[in-house]
């Protein structure tokens, strides 16, 4: 390795460059991507980011970070994705689609049901007047029953379950007002936006199709792709 290659890595992409350091594992690392931050710093659960001074913290700076439009682009990607997942998968064999190939949720059919099965329970959620502890018991008790990997057999169990949610999630999604998204919602021991709750489902999506994908690599079929960017180059898009 000449001595060009072995100064790369420390230059990277001069000032712009961005390292992370994980401050409960005491790691650090640098991350190629010439993004304008200059070093971002996690420590649990909380993000900082600094550029020439430190900023808040996003949470506690702005609960409300994503207008409609935006929110509404985003749930039209998320259904072009799942659609184009789906699509592949119907390729597969209902033996390939069903085997445990020791992922996370065992098969690719059954990590497609988590998939389908969070956005209606989220979508179930953010549509409840009230989220009392007896909602949220009725409300895992009805997913666990609804959403049981046994109960779809084929893909087009899946899919035919996959288009009656994605019509219930389009309706709320086509409807949500800018006042609607600030709403704070229950989560835990605090609360979170329903901008934020929407912008974490689409986020759990994209990481389950991720495992869809290196599933159907490991029975040699072709996983679709699904970049933001792509979607965007279809267009328009409302």
């Amino acid at each position: 390795m000449d001595q060009k290659r072995q100064r790369r890595p420390a230059s990277l992409c001069g000032q712009n460059a961005r390292v992370i350091v994980d401050v409960a594992n005491d790691r650090s690392s640098i991350v190629a991507s010439c993004l304008p931050l200059q070093i971002t710093v996690v420590a649990a659960t909380r993000w900082h980011f600094a550029e020439s001074t430190p900023r808040d913290n996003i949470l506690d700076r702005n609960p409300f970070s994503m207008p409609k439009d935006h929110i509404q682009l985003l749930f039209e990607y998320d259904r072009w994705a799942n659609n184009r997942l789906l699509q592949a998968a119907s390729t597969l064999t209902d033996e390939q689609l069903t085997r445990d190939l020791g992922g996370a949720f065992r098969s690719i059919r059954d990590t497609l049901v988590h998939i389908i099965g969070g956005e209606w329970g989220w979508l179930t959620y953010w549509k409840a007047t009230s989220h009392s502890a007896a909602f949220l018991k009725d409300l895992w008790d009805r997913h666990d029953a609804i959403f049981c990997p046994d109960a779809f057999p084929n893909i087009d169990a899946v899919g035919q379950k996959w288009a009656e949610v994605e019509k219930d999630q389009m309706d709320f999604v086509n409807q949500v007002s800018d006042e609607a998204l600030e709403k704070m919602l229950p989560i835990r021991t605090t609360q979170l936006s329903l901008a934020h709750l929407m912008q974490h489902l689409a986020n759990h999506s994209t990481y389950h199709r991720g495992q869809v994908s290196l599933m159907m690599r490991q029975l040699d079929a072709k996983p679709p792709a699904t970049d933001f960017h792509l979607f965007l180059l279809e267009g328009p898009h409302s």
